[in-house]
């Protein structure tokens, strides 16, 4: 029986890149992280092409991690090579829990997540309005804020963390050029965030955003995208979010 727990620890990282040249750059970072965290989340863009051989090359860095429960979301640089799905099974048979649209429970914690997409924020979202076109794209949008509200409407835990590749909320990716605001995230995805109680929020895709931001109903967002993350806290470069947990619930899950 492992010892009881009063807290769990999660630790999310996002954007690595990995790529079939990787070998050895990675397993470091995920012995550092398995050392502080009892949970892993990574926030899409896993892989840099979506190569099968790209996600073979991380099942093996993240040796050091495996024993901890690690979820993932894709990003689009998953989807570059049209081989996703076979990026996704070679994860799954890693013992690596996908979250598209889905959920998982772990020591009591609900965990939701989506790839999330993209088309603007507030007023300056992206509307379903004139050619066919702009408004598959906005469908696309819409779809994926629905996916990630129907995995947290699913969830019955107390606590709630939301996994996303690309960011709700614009407060965290200003740093980036303002141009390309519309490129990295989209207001649709925060109104299933401020409908449903959710401890925290992590994404990535905004290399050059902000650490931190707030939903419009209080719900801290943080941006794990780790070249982000490298600049600014460079001896422990993921974020670390502690949560308590019910003495009934880490039963459960440690017996």
């Amino acid at each position: 029986m492992e010892t009881m727990k009063e807290s769990i620890r999660i630790a999310a990282i996002a954007d690595l890149h990995c790529t079939v040249a990787s070998q050895g750059n990675f397993q470091g970072l995920f012995l550092q992280m398995a050392q502080n965290a009892d949970v892993i989340l990574i926030c899409g863009d896993l892989t840099d092409y979506g190569l099968p051989e790209e996600a073979q090359i991380l099942v093996k860095e993240l040796a050091p991690a495996l024993k901890l429960p690690i979820l993932v979301v894709l990003g689009n640089h998953d989807f570059e090579s049209g081989q996703e799905d076979e990026v996704v099974r070679i994860l799954s048979d890693a013992g690596i829990t996908i979250l598209n649209g889905g959920n998982a429970e772990f020591y009591g914690i609900g965990f939701a997540g989506a790839k999330g997409f993209i088309g603007g924020f507030g007023h300056g979202s992206l509307q379903p309005w004139g050619e066919s076109s702009t408004k598959r794209f906005v469908h696309e949008a819409v779809e994926e804020a629905l996916k990630l509200e129907t995995a947290l409407a699913r969830l019955r835990t107390p606590q709630r963390v939301a996994l996303l590749h690309y960011a709700p909320i614009q407060e965290t990716v200003e740093g980036e050029p303002p141009e390309i605001f519309p490129f990295l995230g989209s207001s649709r995805l925060e109104e299933p965030l401020n409908r449903y109680p959710v401890n925290a929020v992590f994404h990535g895709h905004a290399h050059r955003g902000s650490l931190q931001g707030m939903t419009r109903g209080h719900v801290p967002v943080h941006n794990a995208a780790l070249p982000l993350l490298r600049r600014t806290s460079p001896d422990r470069p993921f974020h670390v979010l502690e949560l308590p947990v019910a003495p009934a619930a880490v039963a459960e899950t440690t017996l």
